[in-house]
């Protein structure tokens, strides 16, 4: 319910399988009902549920990471690039705003005079399947003291 500390283990997935995150192999995600720390689909699935209880919960992407917006996909004229950059597609670059913000984007065409860049996280647009497991539920926001959260 809110106000609780969850933690949880999880394995994200695309509908066609493919896995993107997973806590498997680390400490379970550790996070505060009612904070929206995590995406808003994921916080839902976990209300109500018990520790020892599991469940496969699919989001669309308002639920996850929202439509892949257009308006966040530019075009820059190359010799906007840090001169000792070799852009290639796919690659990640942070892109300094004019209040000083960085805002993680990432390189999808390139052609002699400009790039463009996409600011759009890379699960934009996409429906999303989690299998989660409640570990632990602590009361009012305490947490187990080894769960370790940053």
């Amino acid at each position: 319910k809110e106000g609780d500390t969850v933690h949880v283990h999880y394995t994200g997935k695309l509908k066609d399988g493919t896995v993107f995150d997973t806590s498997q192999d680390r400490e379970p995600l550790s996070f505060t009902i009612g904070e929206q720390r995590v995406i808003p689909g994921f916080e839902e699935a976990v209300v109500g549920m018990e520790p020892g209880d599991t469940k496969t919960e699919e989001l669309p992407p308002e639920q996850a990471y929202g439509e892949h917006r257009e308006d966040m996909v530019m075009s820059l004229d190359r010799g906007q690039l840090p001169d000792n950059l070799d852009p290639k597609v796919g690659q990640q670059l942070q892109l300094r705003m004019q209040n000083g913000q960085e805002v993680p984007v990432v390189i999808t065409e390139l052609a002699e005079e400009s790039v463009t860049i996409d600011a759009n996280h890379p699960l934009a647009g996409k429906d999303l399947v989690f299998e989660i497991e409640l570990v632990d539920i602590g009361e009012n926001g305490e947490q187990e003291s080894n769960i370790v959260t940053p």
